[in-house]
């Protein structure tokens, strides 16, 4: 007979019916189920239902269902299956993790049958081994118990059967035979899975490396054998000593989605050694050291104790313009502005009606002048005015030039949007100088103030990094906003941007098209532009290129385009930081005064980044279409690591000190292929900063 440790668990977690479930079951339950993936439970008609007992017995039942069908599909070793129900139902949903009335989970179903693929997908889930199988004798124990009562009762199935006359009861009873012939199938296959597993090989490339000046990364691939048994399990275990012994501390890492862990809370300057052992259902198999056999928790910094180069910067300009303001607000001009609220607190629904109002003093075509644009897009959709109009007001129409000083100006002026009226009176005040510079930039904040007027909306978005000019004399400066808000507006018009392009009637022609009809034609590549901005790269250290080009008026950086706030780029590994030892290492190539090593048969000395730095030197120069043997006078940025929050950080590649910054008329030997773009250095310092 079973444990009674076993019959108490029947007894308090009984989850199936009291007959067995046969294949033909498990499909025709399956089919009924399937209809359903894609309702939740509360999406019936809750109206028809007495009170709310009743409905949540109906979810308890219908949830049960689902769990009786991941049981089956487990069994029949179907991997749709499994994988469908994971997909749409949540663990808690499922009850993963609770054992049926033969005391199993789902887990242990598919780890004793070794399905690794089913095994896989449910732990990447949060599925769990029994907590009832203490011990491999407790193991053993229980699945000769359900075989033997599997076989017992195909005994007695098959004696009725026999001796009985054809009837009904009969017909039922050899359905009960074939279901429990089937089960007694699974059973023994599952004994004898257990029987023929062994403990599972050492996990393989375990690496560490060092995370910070007070943790270490420790990652990990699966044993090369797992010895006919799915690994649930690793063991992390670090120490001072190369014989672990004593043991400083150690993790299991049941979540194996990713086969990584970090070791926090380490000691600055002390070594420690690391390694790894996977778990099956046949116990702990032997442990692996790490690749290097120990490291020292450390940072870069600590080489000469230079502070990060951002600590306190943001606070100070803060406070910075809080003194600013303090002068100005006892200024003559600011007291008619007093009663004024500086930040309108429209919502969008309310707002965005300013675009349909009578008084609206949108342009419909441009004349001979400068003139500025906001682009809101949701979507695939844009916003229009009700004329299906882009709005659009009017800056100067005097105005045949934009110098690239006020632009960039403007583009600052964009990252403090609400702070237009004060940044108005500000001007106001200065404009008794008659600078011509001034005027046009309170020019520029008169019609900021009219579009956030007429919209409603302060935040206007991001500066295009450059305006749009025609021959006809006209400049267009560029606003993009994407609304993510999923609010359905009652008054507001939103266009398609196909549907905006093929209806509006071009008044230009094709070879001299106007600002505006340019505009509608690279719309897409603008918002895509938009997009790609505000991505951001993964956890990592990186090699960056920093290539200038100069102009009369502007210096512009090579970015690509799929990620224009940030250099042109490779990865050279996943841990961002770079350990003392790293760092004392480059300071040592850099003093040298040699070139960059790109000779694979150079001196290694050991160092893993020595071979990073060599694979991502190479991908770099090919990225930049820049021949191999030039990288021999390239330079690595001593200085320091340009590090971007905790998670991403940068290694700067330089080209010759003469081809830093290539000067107008010059001629760059080496052009990048397509896939990329030059952009002023202010416009990308604002967007790295975004």
């Amino acid at each position: 007979k079973m444990t009674q440790q076993m019959r108490d668990l029947q007894l308090a977690q009984a989850r199936k019916p009291p007959g067995p479930s046969s294949p033909n079951a498990a499909k025709r339950l399956y089919r009924n189920l399937s209809g359903k993936f894609r309702v939740n439970y509360t999406s019936f008609d809750e109206g028809s239902l007495v009170g709310r007992g009743e409905k949540e017995k109906l979810r308890k039942s219908y949830l049960f269902q689902s769990n009786a069908a991941l049981f089956e599909a487990v069994e029949l070793q179907d991997l749709d299956r499994v994988q469908e129900l994971l997909k749409h139902y949540s663990p808690e949903e499922l009850d993963l993790n609770t054992p049926n009335s033969e005391g199993l989970l789902p887990l242990d179903i598919a780890i004793m049958t070794n399905n690794a693929p089913i095994a896989r997908a449910l732990l990447q889930t949060g599925a769990k081994e029994s907590p009832h199988f203490v011990s491999l004798e407790s193991r053993s124990l229980h699945l000769s118990t359900l075989v033997r009562e599997a076989e017992q009762r195909v005994n007695e199935l098959m004696a009725q059967v026999v001796n009985e006359a054809p009837s009904a009861d009969c017909s039922e009873k050899e359905k009960q035979l074939k279901a429990w012939e089937w089960r007694f199938r699974l059973y023994k296959r599952m004994k004898a899975g257990f029987e023929h597993a062994r403990v599972p090989d050492a996990p393989s490339s375990v690496h560490l490396s060092v995370a910070s000046s007070s943790s270490l990364q420790v990652t990990f691939w699966e044993p090369l054998s797992v010895n006919l048994a799915v690994v649930t399990k690793y063991k992390v275990e670090w120490s001072c000593s190369p014989t672990f012994s004593p043991l400083l501390g150690e993790a299991v890492i049941e979540k194996l989605k990713d086969l990584h862990f970090t070791i926090q809370g380490l000691v600055s300057g002390t070594a420690y050694h690391v390694r790894v052992s996977a778990y099956n259902m046949k116990g702990w198999g032997p442990p692996q050291a790490s690749v290097p056999p120990f490291a020292i928790p450390s940072n870069w910094r600590e080489y000469d104790g230079r502070a990060p180069r951002r600590r306190g910067q943001a606070e100070a300009l803060d406070h910075l313009l809080g003194q600013v303001k303090t002068v100005h607000q006892h200024c003559i001009c600011h007291e008619p502005c007093k009663n004024q609220p500086q930040s309108r607190k429209h919502s969008v629904s309310k707002s965005l009606k300013h675009l349909f109002h009578p008084g609206s003093k949108f342009l419909k075509t441009l004349k001979r002048g400068l003139y500025l644009t906001a682009i809101f897009y949701k979507d695939d959709n844009i916003l229009v005015t009700n004329e299906d109009q882009i709005p659009v007001v009017e800056i100067d129409d005097t105005y045949s030039c934009l110098l690239m000083q006020d632009f960039l100006w403007l583009t600052k002026v964009s990252c403090m949007w609400d702070e237009i009226l004060w940044l108005r009176q500000c001007v106001t005040v200065s404009q008794s100088s008659c600078s011509c510079i001034l005027q046009t930039r309170f020019k520029m904040l008169l019609a900021i103030s009219q579009m956030q007027g007429l919209l409603g909306i302060q935040d206007l978005g991001q500066v295009f990094f450059e305006p749009i000019k025609d021959k006809q004399g006209n400049i267009l400066i560029v606003t993009l906003k994407e609304v993510k808000t999923n609010q359905t507006f009652e008054s507001v018009r939103w266009v398609s941007i196909c549907k905006l392009q093929t209806s509006r009637k071009s008044v230009s022609s094709p070879e001299e098209p106007t600002a505006l009809d340019t505009l509608l034609i690279s719309i897409q590549d603008k918002l895509a532009y938009h997009q790609r901005s505000s991505h951001a790269l993964s956890p990592g250290l990186y090699l960056g290129y920093l290539k200038l080009c100069s102009a009369v008026d502007q210096i512009r950086v090579l970015v690509p385009e799929q990620l224009p706030n940030i250099l042109c780029h490779v990865k050279i590994r996943s841990n961002p930081n770079i350990s003392r030892e790293e760092w004392e290492w480059l300071q040592k190539m850099a003093s040298v005064e040699e070139p960059v090593p790109t000779d694979p048969e150079a001196d290694r000395s050991q160092n893993p980044l020595f071979q990073e730095l060599q694979v991502a030197i190479k991908e770099l120069m090919t990225l930049v279409n820049i021949p191999l043997q030039e990288a021999k006078d390239f330079r690595l940025y001593s200085q320091e690591v340009l590090d971007f929050g905790d998670q991403v950080s940068f290694l700067l590649l330089l080209p010759p000190s003469d081809d830093v910054c290539t000067a107008p008329g010059q001629n760059n030997p080496y052009t990048p292929r397509s896939g990329f773009l030059t952009l002023p250095l202010q416009i990308f310092e604002l967007g790295e900063e975004r």
